[in-house]
């Protein structure tokens, strides 16, 4: 893996509440295992990297918006590894590129931008025929690496969590991906807590399966309600609670997945769900360029 060598920082969070409820909280900061390919977006790509690699350096072809997190660890990632990618970008290309646009092409990665429509059937006969050839001549990551090689690289994260002695890991829900990969590797005293960030988000089991993720839903707990409007939105409450989170932590969190996971872990504190004794291992799952799209000044980080 790259940067395989990497010692993975943990933070354990001293707070009243905590210290009321007899819990334990520690923040597994996988987002600074590297500055671009943070968070459980490594661990993702793994096993897509080394089979490119296997094939020579085959070309890597993966999907995305204009503000994914996927897409930018994708073109870092490959252009450290030497391998030539290329990047579908849903919708069309805006006169003022985003920060994410502008960061993939600054990495090397060749973006097509095609409509919608033609992104949302996930057809390769809808698409142009130059990106077509190209699908069909390259290795392909799912949106987000949502696939079972993107979960079997997932599971990884849970080697570097051995020492815990975590009762729950938990984690933001996107694809689904880094779910699957956790609950591939945990045991049976073990609670694998998912919170997920789209809103109406009804089909886990069967994103689960798809993933070949199929025995494992036993120690699954699920914290709906922290969408906060659906997929990137946010509210001033929000961004009230990423500003008090890092002033009493010093942790940054990003508005799509970390700051909605640790609301949800805490709220769920609070109500007494997690038992006395309880050591909460959650997930930093990086992310954070994406507070880049925010106006200057709304994070005191």
């Amino acid at each position: 893996m790259l940067f395989e060598d990497q010692v993975l920082e943990f933070n354990e969070l001293t707070d009243p509440l905590f210290t009321e409820k007899k819990v334990s909280v520690i923040i597994a900061r996988l987002d600074k295992i590297h500055p671009i390919v943070s968070g459980n977006k490594l661990f993702k790509l793994h096993y897509f990297l080394e089979e490119s690699i296997k094939q020579n350096r085959k070309p890597v072809i993966t999907f995305g918006g204009a503000y994914s997190n996927h897409l930018v660890a994708t073109a870092c990632a490959c252009k450290l590894a030497g391998i030539k990618c290329t990047g579908i970008v849903r919708g069309e290309r805006a006169a003022s590129p985003s920060h994410t646009i502008r960061h993939c092409e600054n990495y090397g990665m060749q973006l097509h931008f095609i409509s919608r429509d033609v992104y949302g059937k996930k057809d390769i006969t809808s698409l142009p025929e130059e990106i077509a050839i190209e699908l069909k001549d390259g290795i392909m990551i799912p949106e987000g690496g949502y696939h079972p090689l993107g979960a079997a690289g997932a599971s990884l994260i849970m080697d570097k969590l051995v020492h815990c002695n975590a009762t729950h890991v938990c984690t933001a829900i996107g694809t689904g991906t880094t779910l699957a990969g956790l609950l591939l590797k945990s045991t049976s005293n073990m609670r694998i807590t998912g919170i997920p960030v789209l809103k109406n988000m009804h089909d886990i089991e069967e994103r689960l399966a798809q993933l070949h993720c199929l025995d494992q839903f036993t120690n699954l707990d699920i914290f709906d309600g922290y969408h906060w409007g659906g997929y990137a939105k946010k509210t001033p409450e929000l961004i009230q609670f990423m500003n008090s989170f890092f002033t009493n932590y010093s942790i940054p969190t990003d508005f799509v997945y970390t700051a909605k996971m640790m609301y949800a872990v805490i709220d769920q504190i609070k109500s007494g769900f997690f038992a006395a004794g309880s050591r909460i291992v959650c997930l930093h799952t990086g992310g954070l360029q994406g507070n880049e799209s925010l106006p200057a000044g709304t994070l005191v980080f």
